[in-house]
């Protein structure tokens, strides 16, 4: 294994859920507010799964997102 190019892919891979993640709540968020399906002052319960089925990884990853 080459630790360079394993560290590397992680962080490209990271770097993906990241921005990906970080879009969809936004757009998401704000859709819900211009609904008037979200008031804009909740805090919203968010979780993440990381899931690598060859090492038997599988793991949730949970917070509130404060809107203000």
């Amino acid at each position: 294994m080459n630790e360079d190019t394993f560290n590397l892919q992680v962080r490209k891979f990271l770097k993906k859920v990241g921005i990906s993640s970080q879009r969809e709540i936004e757009r998401a968020v704000r859709e819900g507010v211009d609904s008037g399906a979200l008031k804009g002052d909740e805090k919203l319960h968010a979780t993440v799964r990381l899931s690598i089925p060859e090492l038997d990884v599988s793991l949730d990853i949970e917070d509130r997102i404060a809107l203000e």
